[in-house]
């Protein structure tokens, strides 16, 4: 099966399987890379059937049924005279840190019959960095991969210095043959007799032990998620479906004083971790439906508050983490993500989601215990975060790391409009809404929470030199738009880009200038029918299909839209709505990460782009924030 064919997407509990139509993982890399995954390792990268010596046809492929489950229909080969003497029911799922395949073979036949069943296994170990399109290879000095038969199937093995991870193979009824050579597949054979219409089956079971241990389910944040009440129509199939989504992203973390919680991973294949302000965001838009996201995100990412200075990680004291990795070339330093801290907009949403918490449940419990990581997220951003010394929140781009530190993390997205990428420090426009939303809220808890009037006054003092500071230095007159960014000489970055929407949603504009940006979004170089581009249409850096230079992407647009709601655009807000929902219906009711940014009239539908994630947390919370906004002004 080729690297592009069909394929079939298994998630739960902080594991994955990405596989074939026919249920088949074939060792692929790049894009799409197939495979079993657990804390950042390929535990799987061969898992290949054969029915009396060949690949069987498929009949109905492999499709997700329920929670981290999938089914396919198949059968050996055989022609309109002489049909397949037999069918196999294959059903497979993941749960924490295992993968099942249950084959079940039925008889077409009124005699009795014998079946050859084969499965050829392997496991590389991989870590999912080096499976990326960009063809990175990492040295792994003393590397060490066996292979040996058990009671009950086979083991594979990894060792390298410290570091040691395995992948355990078991059936029932124990394999008949095991074949390979060290270093390569094995193959496990069954001959199985079949009944006159009768049955047989094979249980196959793969569990991984990653190093460090295997995941264990995530907590549900709510037993009853399912149960949430949603609108009706298309509003509440995407809802129902993101719901849905978010339940299989949820995984486990740690929280403050070691509590377990539950958080959104940001979205597989990828990215099935914590990620800060893909988290943060997921836990805003659920926020009035599900605070218990909120929680947990809060609490996990305060337990991995920066705490010292690390140049490789970015770690700074009172900086909220950007993501966290578990896997081997994290482990040893080979690449900066085990904890990674390259985000310039994840400390301030800390602050606006630990205020929105509290706000929406009145519950003042949280926001006073997390008191000192507010206070040290609020020193980050006077201090290294860059508020004293440049007046804004800025970044560096990071040579080991990430180039651009906003949402828009891609090399070249934060341009001018002849497409040069600024240079830093940069000051994104939407980074210094959100820290102006950040002190205005954590100036409501000193007040209300922490009882500091002083420390409430000090901040909103701050709030309001940064608000004056941005009209004067970002708005750009010729354009009647605010600047991407300002560069590192203090240039503005005049590239028309989507950022300038959340400006909105911080409410660090003002109001006759705030319902301009939001009229201007909705013209036609910014709203293809479908969602707004990142990126107007028009200017030279635009492509429909650049990752963050002219592409849509749906929590971009849920964003704006509780923008454009709190200022009262209520026919805005009803034609983003419109048109991500009536994207969604084309994609079975799932948003996905990203889409193309072509016109509506240019295609029947939504042309995907085509290194999306899916299902990914914000897309998946995007219909709930819709909810949101379309609620504020009205339905």
């Amino acid at each position: 099966m080729s690297a592009t064919a069909p394929r079939a997407q298994l998630v739960r509990d902080a594991t994955f399987a990405h596989l074939g139509a026919d249920g088949t993982i074939s060792g692929t890399r790049g894009t799409s890379p197939d495979g079993f995954f657990v804390r950042d390792g390929r535990h799987l990268s061969r898992w290949h059937l054969t029915v009396d010596g060949t690949a069987p046809a498929v009949l109905t492929p492999l499709t997700a049924t329920e929670d981290g489950a999938g089914e396919c229909v198949l059968t050996p080969r055989g022609t309109r005279d002489a049909p397949p003497a037999y069918t196999v029911f294959r059903h497979q799922a993941v749960t924490a840190g295992a993968f099942t395949d249950v084959l079940t073979l039925v008889s077409n036949s009124p005699d009795p019959l014998v079946a050859d069943v084969a499965v050829t296994v392997d496991a590389d170990f991989a870590d999912t960095f080096e499976l990326r399109a960009d063809d990175r290879h990492y040295a792994k000095p003393g590397a060490v991969r066996s292979a040996r038969r058990t009671d009950a199937g086979v083991e594979f093995d990894y060792r390298r210095d410290d570091w040691h991870s395995r992948t355990a193979v078991t059936a029932e009824p124990a394999p008949g043959t095991v074949d390979g050579e060290d270093g390569g597949p094995r193959r496990l054979g069954w001959r199985l007799s079949l009944p006159a219409h009768g049955r047989a089956e094979v249980r196959l079971r793969v569990t991984a032990h990653p190093h460090g241990g295997a995941p264990a389910a995530a907590l549900r944040t709510d037993p009853d998620a399912r149960q949430l009440d949603g609108p009706g129509g298309e509003l509440g199939l995407a809802c129902a479906q993101g719901l849905a989504d978010l339940d299989l992203l949820t995984v486990p973390a740690t929280g403050v004083a070691g509590t377990p919680v539950a958080v959104p991973a940001a979205g597989v294949p990828w990215f099935l971790t914590l990620f800060g302000r893909d988290s943060l965001l997921t836990s805003y838009f659920m926020l009035p439906h599900r605070p218990a996201l909120a929680a947990g995100t809060l609490s996990a990412l305060a337990a991995t508050q920066g705490t010292r200075y690390d140049t490789f990680r970015g770690e700074q004291p009172g900086r909220i983490v950007h993501e966290t990795r578990r896997g081997e070339l994290a482990h040893f330093g080979q690449i900066p993500y085990g904890r990674y801290y390259g985000s310039v907009d994840a400390t301030p949403l800390f602050l606006v989601l630990l205020h929105a918490h509290y706000e929406t449940t009145a519950d003042p419990a949280l926001a006073a215990q997390l008191e000192r990581h507010a206070r040290a997220a609020v020193d980050w951003m006077r201090g290294d975060g860059g508020l004293g010394e440049h007046g804004y929140l800025v970044y560096t781009p990071d040579p080991n790391g990430l180039v651009n530190q906003n949402w828009k993390d891609s090399a070249g997205a934060v341009c001018h409009k002849d497409g040069t990428q600024a240079s830093g420090p940069i000051a994104v426009c939407e980074a210094q809404g959100y820290a102006y939303d950040a002190l205005r809220r954590t100036a409501r808890l000193a007040d209300e929470v922490w009882h500091d009037p002083s420390y409430a006054r000090e901040l909103d003092h701050l709030a309001d030199a940064l608000r004056e500071r941005f009209a004067r230095d970002f708005w750009m007159a010729a354009d009647d738009f605010p600047a991407l960014a300002l560069d590192g000489a203090g240039r503005q970055v005049d590239a028309l880009a989507s950022d300038a929407g959340h400006l909105l949603w911080s409410g660090v504009l003002d109001e006759d200038r705030a319902r301009r940006v939001g009229r201007r979004l909705l013209a036609p170089d910014f709203f293809s029918g479908w969602a707004i581009r990142t990126l107007a249409a028009g200017q030279r850096p635009y492509h429909p299909l650049s990752y963050h230079r002219g592409s849509a992407w749906p929590h971009d647009n849920a964003v704006i839209a509780l923008g454009l709601a709190r200022y009262g655009l209520a026919g805005e807000v009803r034609r983003v709505a419109t048109g991500l929902l009536d994207a969604a219906a084309r994609h079975g009711h799932r948003l996905p990460e990203v889409l193309g940014g072509y016109a509506r009239t240019d295609a029947a539908g939504p042309v995907p782009y085509p290194h999306s994630c899916s299902p990914q947390a914000w897309a998946a919370a995007t219909p709930w924030a819709l909810r949101t906004a379309l609620e504020t002004v009205g339905g």
